[in-house]
């Protein structure tokens, strides 16, 4: 009867990390979610008051392809794993030369290895080869769910019920008193086409995706990197993908560049009757570096040239177009829940961004002052709630854009962090300026944990390294900085998850910064 027990138990503590992966807990694609919100909500150490002490707690090289524009893809995560080996955390990063590689994220430690075959090397100017597009997890497209408020546990040393001299005893009341939470928000109702998603409390396989540079995808078990099943022809060969994603069981990526004469577009593969599905598009490239952002119904977002294209799940038919006057889109779009819609930004060559309702694209909610200089290819975005309940957007930005109503912390000789809030004014939705953080070179797009804001330099080949920023969310305030700790410049972007922030530099080497525990 013991054995049934512990069986049952480890079974539900199985299902339950699975859910939690599922509905938001871990970083699962570009972007960490379907709405490429970068944005982790909760973190155990991880806070704007508490980063005394993070630093560098492992790094490891990885065998690179010399030439590749990104080397080293950020990981996809699964941070609560029960296998035959016991509690795993597990990070499955994407190598430009064609391979995917699966990590223990505690210990730093190389748990397997896969190469996959490959065409050319390079057939042009951004056209690299060989694994362009970051390892990815089956999901969810629902919002993943808000912070949570401390548990009933005690996570800091036993103190005593009764107080100092004078004090008297700690009531109960006192005890469980809570800080304010954010208000929660308003469901936002699902479509009768949305995709069908996994109830994550029943068994379900759990594995990884990867999209090689042969076109074709490949699945794989978590703990070893095994195949599930026979390679399946998706793209042709050497074309340059980004944002792959899975959901509905179907997987979507963007090709860009019109590598190998692939036309520039979005792809579906339904997984289970092989179909692919195709929309093209007459612009030079598809914007941004997260692929299409995705609503709760399944609604795929995409901007192409001075359009953003709202597409149907699995045929990909085009459901709504937004024309701008003649700007061209420079990012992904991130998705968010405002009042009850589903309202989205992206950023052009302008230096401005773009609010749109999702419900009715035809017309803009509202457009920012230039926050960034001409030409700037943003990448992506960032969003974010904080605990009053405002809705925040960040950009990274280059030189040149107005401070004006922004708070500067510096000037902007190379690039920096743009912060915007979503607010209501005069009856509208609109995006005032807030704040524009310290000088960086080359800065990556932003990402958000518990409540603070981290902010990569990417730096430049020859003359400076990247540096990792902590930055306050109100302000932009530098909290901490990472100093000489890498030594080479990124191109990669960041993930994160289990108080881990990942930043893989252009030499291969792969870092991971966080708290220090002895193990």
């Amino acid at each position: 009867m013991r054995k049934y027990a512990l069986v049952s138990a480890i079974w539900a503590l199985t299902c339950a990390s699975s859910a939690f992966a599922q509905f938001g807990g871990d970083w699962m694609t570009s972007g960490s979610d379907a709405q490429r919100s970068n944005w982790v909500r909760n973190d155990s150490k991880i806070s704007p008051e508490k980063m005394g002490g993070f630093a560098v707690v492992w790094k490891l090289k990885m065998e690179t392809k010399p030439g590749a524009r990104v080397t080293v893809a950020p990981p996809s995560l699964l941070d609560f794993y029960i296998s035959y080996r016991g509690f795993r955390t597990l990070g499955f990063f994407g190598v430009g030369s064609d391979k995917t590689i699966g990590v223990d994220t505690d210990l730093g430690r190389l748990e397997w290895e896969k190469g996959w075959p490959t065409g050319s090397s390079s057939t042009g100017p951004g056209c690299p080869g060989g694994l362009t597009s970051a390892v990815t997890r089956p999901m969810n497209v629902r919002y993943p769910p808000g912070p949570t408020p401390p548990g009933f546990g005690r996570g800091t040393p036993a103190k005593s019920g009764v107080g100092e001299p004078g004090e008297g005893a700690v009531t109960l009341k006192a005890a469980l008193a809570r800080p304010p939470q954010p208000p929660r928000p308003k469901p936002v109702k699902q479509s009768a086409g949305a995709p069908v998603e996994v109830n994550p409390f029943m068994p379900h396989i759990e594995y990884a995706v990867a999209l090689a540079g042969d076109g074709k995808l490949r699945s794989m078990w978590v703990s070893n990197g095994n195949e599930t099943s026979s390679a399946v022809p998706f793209l042709p060969p050497n074309a340059n993908a980004s944002g792959l994603i899975v959901y509905g069981n179907t997987a979507y990526v963007a090709t860009t560049n019109s590598c190998a004469g692939v036309d520039n577009g979005v792809w579906a593969l339904d997984m289970t009757t092989k179909q692919v599905n195709h929309w093209k598009t007459t612009a030079k490239s598809i914007a941004g570096t997260a692929g299409p952002a995705v609503t709760p119904d399944g609604t795929l977002y995409v901007g192409a040239g001075s359009e953003l294209v709202a597409l149907s799940p699995k045929k990909l038919e085009t459901v709504a177009i937004h024309k701008t006057d003649g700007p061209e889109f420079t990012s992904s779009p991130v998705i968010f829940e405002y009042k009850g819609r589903n309202l989205l930004a992206a950023a052009t060559d302008d230096g401005r961004l773009h609010l749109l309702d999702t419900a009715s694209l035809s017309k803009a909610l509202d457009t920012s002052v230039p926050f960034s200089g001409p030409k700037n290819q943003t990448g992506a975005l960032a969003s974010w709630q904080d605990p009053s309940g405002t809705r925040w957007i960040l950009a990274p930005a280059s030189a040149g854009g107005t401070t004006t109503g922004f708070q500067s912390n510096g000037d902007v000789t190379k690039g920096a962090i743009a912060a915007f809030k979503v607010i209501e004014k005069d009856g509208a939705t609109k995006l005032e300026p807030a704040w524009i953080s310290r000088d960086l070179v080359s800065p990556a797009p932003p990402i958000i944990v518990h409540g603070v804001v981290f902010a990569l330099s990417g730096g430049a080949k020859g003359s400076s390294n990247a540096v990792l920023y902590a930055l306050d969310p109100a302000t932009g305030k530098e909290l901490w900085n990472s100093g000489a700790a890498m030594t080479a410049h990124s191109l990669s972007g960041m993930s994160a998850g289990g108080t881990r922030v990942y930043v893989a530099t252009q030499d291969g080497m792969q870092y991971a910064f966080g708290f220090p525990t002895e193990h």
